[in-house]
């Protein structure tokens, strides 16, 4: 299971690479198409829960917007952000509610709210992903994402095998201690403060130590409440993973659920910060 676990995992990384490297628009296809399967996951997990019946169709529906706004810079049409997020969440009440009128035997608004906290959760909170490479100097700042989240994961692991005795929330992630979530967020300092010296140096990018200070702290924070808020969802609807699409990682959401909460931090974070 190591062995499966370490290459899915690198061949996961290489992918990543080459989607990075290859710029926004396969980036906003990619984010799209990984949002559509973790819609698919979230949905087929919580219908084994007696009484939700998530209204699919609109669901994969708020795909569309996530798609256009990666596609935007082909240069093909021009979107105004606010407006399309508007549009979109009015047709998606609209929609769901005219399901609930005409499809009431089978639908009712526990399924509306169950499909709604679906798009919110996963092609919401993955659209900023695509919104910050698509910021100045985005190419190299998307990697905050990952280095919030990944390398939180992987610190607070490493210093909760270490040092780990206390456990912080055992009925919802058993394996969690006080002093792997510590390790996290001191962890993801660091890991923040050396991103910023290698950007200013090889890339004349300058994000100031308080700006990077506070993304280490929000995001080693955050990461964490995303992975443990997964676990919630999955021990309620008791499934395991949310899919296996990726061998020894579970689905598309075992793998994205702290990148979701990481994503908009970091946005919100630089654009206060970097002018």
């Amino acid at each position: 299971m190591a062995r499966t676990r370490i290459i899915s995992g690198l061949v996961g990384l290489v992918l990543l690479i080459g989607v990075l490297y290859m710029g926004s628009i396969v980036l906003g296809i990619a984010v799209s198409i990984i949002a559509a399967i973790g819609l698919y996951e979230f949905y087929n997990s919580i219908s084994k829960t007696k009484g939700i019946h998530p209204i699919k169709i609109v669901g994969y529906l708020s795909i569309v917007p996530l798609l256009l706004l990666g596609l935007e810079k082909t240069g093909w049409y021009s979107l105004d952000l606010g407006t399309m997020t508007g549009m979109s969440v009015c047709l998606i009440i609209f929609v769901s509610m005219a399901v609930i009128v005409f499809g009431h035997k089978k639908y009712n608004i526990v399924d509306v709210c169950a499909t709604a906290f679906g798009i919110a959760y996963i092609p919401f909170l993955m659209s900023f992903l695509i919104m910050l490479r698509n910021m100045e100097y985005g190419n190299i700042l998307i990697w905050l994402i990952f280095i919030g989240a990944w390398g939180t994961d992987t610190l607070a692991y490493t210093f909760g095998r270490l040092f780990g005795k206390r456990k912080i929330i055992p009925e919802i992630s058993p394996k969690k201690t006080l002093a792997g979530a510590i390790g996290g967020i001191l962890g993801c300092i660091f890991l923040m403060i050396v991103f910023g010296v290698i950007v200013r140096n090889y890339f004349g990018l300058s994000i100031s130590y308080v700006a990077l200070i506070l993304l280490g702290l929000l995001c080693g924070t955050i990461s964490q409440i995303g992975d443990w808020a997964a676990s919630a969802i999955k021990r309620y609807v008791n499934v395991k993973d949310f899919g296996n699409i990726m061998p020894g990682h579970g689905g598309v959401l075992d793998r994205f659920d702290s990148i979701l909460f990481v994503a908009p931090v970091i946005y919100y974070v630089l654009v206060l910060f970097i002018k």
